[in-house]
């Protein structure tokens, strides 16, 4: 490859070989952070065009003006039926479309077709009835979306607010990863140095809200084994039933562990406040703390209302996890003043005054207010001011009612 390909044959056989390059650059590094070109007119050497250093992978640039148009052009004939690709020809196809063009939206569309295929075809066996189960062993799955995650935070990082790479992020977790919560959590914590990069970019923020939302809305019975953050050990056997099938069948460790939800939405929020205090005037910080805190409020509220009720053991006490969840603090029991009749499974007088009760927030509205006080009070950027003051009004009208 001493010079340029210039026919079509030569052209076509170059493209495959780069698009396979590219593949394989993802398959042998899935933690690639940064995509660029490296200035080159033409091919001087018989070597690849691409290059991967540690987590840096470089493009020559002569080659980007063959590889466009022509991997363009297949999956264009290919959504025409005109032209037959299987699988991993398609895979390799996208993934390279999309770090030259990541917000085309066919790409994603068709890359989405193409795991559902995936999935279907390495899906387990039943070994009574010799069915396809619809399940997708441990490491099968993590490598999958290990791989998947690495092309769409390459193609956020080079087309800003690109929503097309966070929906589809969304929708691997929500049809393959079936919202597993350690994949849940491993995201919130992959996702973090993006975000804090990218201080401007609400779709990453939106995809962090996503993950919070989704851990939070199933922390009443979940559990995960060995997810290692926000977690806590538990001793109640029955979480082990609430453990994703494929985990069980695999002989996962039964030792289970609780979501902290307080203890993630209180780092969520301390992550809001660096990131507004050392990038002022950014009104997706704003927007995303806006969400952290109502997402804690609205929790919180349902917490301390709807479980107490369906929680009441017939002994008339309440259980023990049920009442960690609803202070959000230590998961042992709490002490009662008195244990109602158990025919009549009536309220304790502690349950009636965690009824009647305030929140435990912890971020309360005052301590909110305190947090604009001080970025008002040495606040030198106008935006800043705009979005902090901005940020007080909704709290007074929205939460503050």
């Amino acid at each position: 490859m001493r010079k340029m390909a210039e026919s079509e044959e030569e052209v076509d056989v170059l493209v495959q070989r780069v698009v396979k390059d590219i593949a394989n650059a993802f398959r042998r590094n899935p933690n690639i952070d940064e995509i660029g070109l490296i200035p080159c007119l033409e091919a001087k050497y018989n070597r690849s065009p691409i290059v991967l250093l540690e987590n840096k992978l470089g493009i020559e640039s002569w080659c980007v003006k063959l590889l466009l148009p022509c991997v363009h052009s297949k999956l264009v004939l290919y959504r025409q039926r005109k032209l037959w690709l299987d699988r991993d020809a398609l895979t390799d196809l996208t993934c390279t479309l999309l770090l030259l063009n990541p917000d085309f939206t066919t790409a994603w569309n068709v890359r989405r077709w193409v795991f559902q295929k995936g999935i279907q075809e390495i899906c387990l066996p039943n070994s009574r009835n010799n069915v396809y189960s619809g399940l997708v062993s441990t490491e099968q799955m993590y490598r999958i979306i290990q791989d998947e995650m690495a092309v769409c935070s390459a193609a956020a990082g080079r087309y800003p607010s690109n929503y097309n790479a966070w929906s589809h992020r969304i929708w691997i977790l929500q049809h393959v990863a079936k919202c597993n919560l350690k994949i849940l959590l491993d995201e919130l914590s992959n996702t973090k140095y993006w975000v804090s990069t990218h201080v401007s970019d609400h779709s990453g923020f939106h995809y962090r809200q996503f993950l919070l939302k989704s851990v939070a809305g199933n922390s009443r019975s979940a559990a995960v084994a060995n997810a290692g953050m926000f977690v806590r050990k538990s001793s109640n056997k029955d979480h082990c039933a609430s453990l994703p099938t494929h985990m069980k069948e695999e002989g996962a460790s039964v030792e289970t562990h609780t979501i902290d939800v307080p203890l993630m939405i209180e780092e969520e929020m301390e992550l809001c406040t660096d990131l507004i205090e050392s990038y002022p005037g950014h009104e997706a910080l704003w927007s995303h703390r806006r969400c952290v805190f109502y997402l804690w409020h609205c929790w919180n509220r349902e917490r301390l209302q709807v479980p107490l009720d369906s929680s009441i053991r017939s002994d008339g006490t309440m259980d023990n996890v049920a009442m960690a969840t609803a202070g959000g603090h230590s998961s042992r029991g709490m002490d009662v003043d008195g244990v109602a009749d158990a025919a009549k499974q009536g309220y304790t007088q502690e349950i009636k005054r965690l009824k009647r009760g305030p929140s435990l927030d912890l971020h309360s509205l005052l301590e909110e207010h305190r947090f604009i006080d001080a970025i008002l009070a040495s606040c030198t950027n106008l935006e800043q001011a705009r979005f902090a003051t901005a940020y007080r009004k909704w709290l007074d009208t929205v939460i503050g009612q």
